[in-house]
């Protein structure tokens, strides 16, 4: 998927657990969870800026494009 979640990053960076986090943006876990593993097929503004919010960060320290290789 060109379309990479780099929520684990900034989570370290912040020493953040997933359930603080996710408590703190109004996700569930398995929510958090189906992010950071690529498996989410859209994400709501509301939610993107929610998480912006808590982690002090802007959308594109979270989502980042990364070419396919057929793209190459």
């Amino acid at each position: 998927m060109p379309i990479v979640v780099r929520i684990d990053v900034e989570l370290a960076r912040r020493k953040m657990s997933v359930g603080e986090f996710a408590e703190r943006v109004g996700l569930t876990p398995a929510n958090v969870a189906v992010l950071k593993n690529g498996r989410a097929k859209a994400v709501r503004f509301s939610t993107l800026e929610a998480m912006c919010r808590v982690l002090g960060c802007q959308p594109g320290d979270l989502l980042e494009y990364v070419t396919d290789e057929e793209d190459r």
